[in-house]
């Protein structure tokens, strides 16, 4: 990954560069992956009685 690319991950995603101190770059990396799971529609989600039997 480039220098450019990563600053456009950190702009599309609203982060700072006051905020870069606070995040690695797997992390913003992550957070880019999961933006685009935003709009995904689960047809199930777990509820604790699922959760207990797990």
């Amino acid at each position: 990954m480039t220098t450019p690319l990563f600053l456009l991950r950190c702009v599309q995603l609203g982060i700072s560069i006051r905020d870069l101190n606070l995040l690695t770059i797997g992390m913003v990396n992550d957070m880019y992956a999961e933006s685009g799971n935003d709009e995904y529609k689960y047809t199930l989600l777990a509820d604790q009685e699922m959760m207990d039997r797990f």
